[in-house]
This record gives C-alpha cells, structure tokens and sequence, in this order.
C-alpha cells in the first residue's frame, strides 16, 4: 500500500481516496460482469425502485452524477446484457425510464452485498460503517459535496486585484 506524503491538500487526498474506491469496486463487481460505472447505476436504480421510483435517464444521472450521456451508455450496455430494461415514458417521449430486469436484480443484490463488505473494510480503521467516526465523515463528506465550485468563478488573486 501506498503512503501518502504528509502535507497533502484535501483535494489530492479525496482524489486518491476516490481512485482507491473506484479501483477497489472494478475489481469486486468484475467477476459479477459489472463495472464500477455500471455499479453506480444498477445500485442506484435498485435503490431508487425500492422509494417506488421508476427514474427517468436524467433522473438516474442527477442522482448519481454521472453526466446524462454517460448514463444512456451505461444503459444501453446494461440493456443489452439483459440486466436492464429501458421504455419511453408515456407522459414524456422525450424520457426513457430504467428498470431492472429480475436477473439484473439478482446480480445488483449480490454486487452491493460485496462492495457492502469492501466498505466495511474501508471504514475499519474509523469504527465500521455505523460507527460515530464514520458517521461524522460522512457528514463531511455531504458538507464537501454540497459546496458550490465554479471553475469559472473569481478566484482570491483576482479578487484581491479588483
């Protein structure tokens, strides 16, 4: 295992963090056919069935936030290894709504069973998964998550100059 250098900024540790997570799925889900992408939206579609949502493309890729595009890719290959079901919204022609088929829903319980498992090993070190420390990270996660980045935005050099 990697260290990583003393000093690092908050932005190279949630990349690595986030590299490790991804590498570590791809490599869990692999011997179920999936990837960490396709991952990302089977669990997320199951989640959302499971609230009695039957989501939209669009309503999948702003829940996951995973671009639109990427999503009806991601569907479209999922579609055809029979794992999903893609159908035009009848209220919306425009929309295309996501349900799993039943052999999609078996491969999605056990993927989330292992990546389950491959978070309760990440979060060891803090506790477990439902452990004060863990808790109060995932909060800092949302907290992170929610604050608003503009890439075009004033920077503090140029604010200072004005």
């Amino acid at each position: 295992m990697s260290k990583v250098p003393e000093g690092a900024t908050p932005g190279f540790l949630v990349w690595r963090l986030s590299m490790k997570w991804r590498v570590a799925v791809d490599r869990a889900v692999a011997p179920l056919g999936l990837t960490h992408a396709q991952y990302v939206v089977v669990a997320s579609l199951h989640g959302m069935h499971r609230s009695g949502l039957r989501p939209s493309q669009r309503r999948l890729a702003d829940h996951t936030g995973l671009e639109a595009l990427y999503v009806s890719k991601l569907a479209r290959g999922l579609e055809s290894a029979g794992l999903l079901e893609r159908t035009r919204d009848p209220d919306d022609p425009r929309a295309v709504r996501l349900e799993l088929t039943a052999p999609g829903r078996e491969v999605t319980q056990k993927a989330i069973e292992v990546v389950q498992g491959l978070l309760g090993q990440l979060t060891a070190p803090l506790g477990g998964p439902g452990s004060p420390r863990a808790r109060e990270f995932s909060q800092d996660l949302r907290t992170l998550l929610d604050a608003p980045l503009d890439p075009f935005g004033a920077t503090d050099h140029e604010t200072e100059q004005s």
